[in-house]
């Protein structure tokens, strides 16, 4: 195991907690959310897509999967109608196909063993993600959803939030994400960042170029990285 990037020389060590973006980060949530939007087109009497087409938007939400499916962005009329009924057609079936990614079964054990909290920072609306992590069995430390406060990724609000509520300095946690707007929120907050290479890279921008610390091929490379024993520095 290689890792991309080294952590930058200006950032505190050791990391003492972690947080997760959610989709395409730490659960794989795209064949559930591909199936609420092929039933959306189906319902507007729309063949299915692909779910190769769908998958890189996952990371974006209902406002992506919806540009991809409908050609409708937030200011477009009937985008509000459509959104509610994707929304609704995922709840209804958030998690049948929905896991955590390989890996990171491993990676929580270790964190819970460590004794290192760990939760999440998500544009995904609360009552969704609170739903799924119930349903996955999933009890983070802390859960930062993106309606929970007034701004959200890339602002770095939820993640100062999220670090208060873990009493840890931003310095001393590391945010692990799969889009842009994860390390940008991360750099604005002072917190080292993870980029992942597994997760829903919608292919705007390369993501060497996003700037994140350390860029990440596989879960269990995090236990290499926060292992005190393999300490970067």
């Amino acid at each position: 195991m290689r890792f991309d990037a080294k952590l930058s020389s200006n950032l505190t060590w050791p990391i003492q907690g972690v947080l997760f973006d959610l989709d395409g980060t730490l659960i794989d949530t795209a064949p559930d959310m591909a199936l609420a939007l092929n039933r959306l087109r189906l319902e507007c009497n729309l063949p299915p897509l692909p779910f190769e087409q769908i998958r890189p938007q996952v990371s974006n939400g209902a406002r992506g999967l919806l540009e991809i499916g409908f050609q409708l962005g937030p200011d477009d009329q009937g985008f509000d109608i459509l959104r509610d009924r994707f929304l609704q057609l995922y709840q209804q079936d958030i998690a049948g196909e929905t896991h955590l990614f390989s890996g990171f079964d491993e990676v929580i054990n270790w964190l819970n063993q460590q004794g290192m909290h760990w939760g999440i920072v998500t544009n995904k609306p609360g009552f969704l993600t609170r739903q799924l992590l119930k349903a996955l069995d999933l009890n983070p430390s802390v859960v930062i959803a993106g309606d929970d406060l007034l701004r959200r990724k890339p602002y770095p609000d939820q993640l100062i939030y999220a670090a208060g509520h873990l009493r840890l300095p931003p310095q001393r946690i590391m945010y692990v994400g799969d889009h842009e707007r994860d390390i940008q929120a991360s750099r604005a907050a002072h917190m080292p960042s993870a980029a992942v290479r597994w997760g829903y890279l919608d292919g705007e921008r390369p993501i060497e170029d996003w700037l994140a610390d350390v860029i990440l091929t596989n879960p269990t490379d995090l236990l290499a990285l926060l292992s005190p024993t393999s300490n970067p520095h």
